[in-house]
């Protein structure tokens, strides 16, 4: 893994080179692999696939129930809502690759608790587009670098969102001002996510932003660094040998930006 100098979780790495199949259980997350690439992932952190589609307004509540109640069971949700022309094979996979790589970034957090693998155990959703471990990392450190390029004070991504005034002719895009909207000075970034249907991370960004602004308050905490990483580019690093995962990230990148 030439991309990522130090692994974000040597057991996930050892688990890719081994192509097992199963569970990986951190204190923040579960990664759920087959052969060794990355099928799903899920996250207290961050909203499900089912929050993503319902509460965004692309399916309805009761559709989804009703592919979990038929095709959960087999493993096949994913596949039932296609088949069933509830949703386009594009639109399923942008949505599903969102989803897990948005909480694969929480449950590859630092963590002091133990990781576990459970071997043999799947998702009840089903396999719809895998991906590789050392995509997922390259991801993960790609936001974790972007967030502290932002706003290095990771303190707002747990707070309660406090709005503050904005400076006269200051003004913020359709997005962060819905996202203003809801803050009500109780609800974290998390809890924004799931009222709104975003990516938890795509909150967090648009907290950090927004903090940068002076337009929600920034919690007291540790001090920075006094000499920060130098601002990441916005597209993931081009590499000297075609990735087709590097492409698929970029693509799923800027349709979730433009988006969600």
């Amino acid at each position: 893994m030439s991309a990522v100098a130090t692994p974000v979780s040597p057991m996930l790495v050892r688990l890719a080179a081994e192509k097992a199949t199963g569970a990986l259980l951190r204190d923040h997350g579960t990664l759920y692999l087959v052969d060794g690439r990355v099928v799903h992932a899920e996250s207290p952190a961050a909203p499900g696939v089912d929050v993503l589609l319902t509460t965004g307004g692309r399916l309805p509540r009761e559709n989804w129930d009703e592919a979990v109640d038929r095709a959960g069971a087999h493993r096949a949700v994913g596949r039932f809502l296609v088949d069933s022309g509830r949703l386009q094979d594009g639109e399923l996979e942008i949505c599903h690759l969102g989803a897990v790589f948005d909480a694969a970034f929480f449950a590859l957090s630092p963590t002091s608790g133990p990781t576990r693998f459970r071997y043999g155990v799947g998702h009840w959703f089903g396999t719809v587009r895998p991906v590789s471990a050392e995509a997922v990392e390259r991801e993960t450190v790609r936001r974790r670098e972007l967030l502290d390029a932002v706003w290095p004070y990771p303190t707002v991504d747990t707070a309660p969102v406090v709005p503050r005034p904005a400076a006269p002719g200051q003004t913020v895009g359709a997005r962060q001002r819905a996202l203003l909207a809801a803050a009500d000075g109780e609800r974290t970034p998390a809890e924004l996510a799931r009222l709104l249907g975003r990516p938890a991370f795509h909150t967090l960004l648009d907290v950090r932003r927004l903090a940068a602004a002076g337009l929600v308050e920034t919690p007291l905490g540790p001090e920075p660094e006094s000499d920060p990483a130098p601002p990441v580019p916005a597209l993931l690093p081009v590499l000297p040998v075609p990735d087709p995962d590097i492409a698929l990230l970029r693509r799923l990148r800027d349709a979730l930006e433009a988006h969600l």
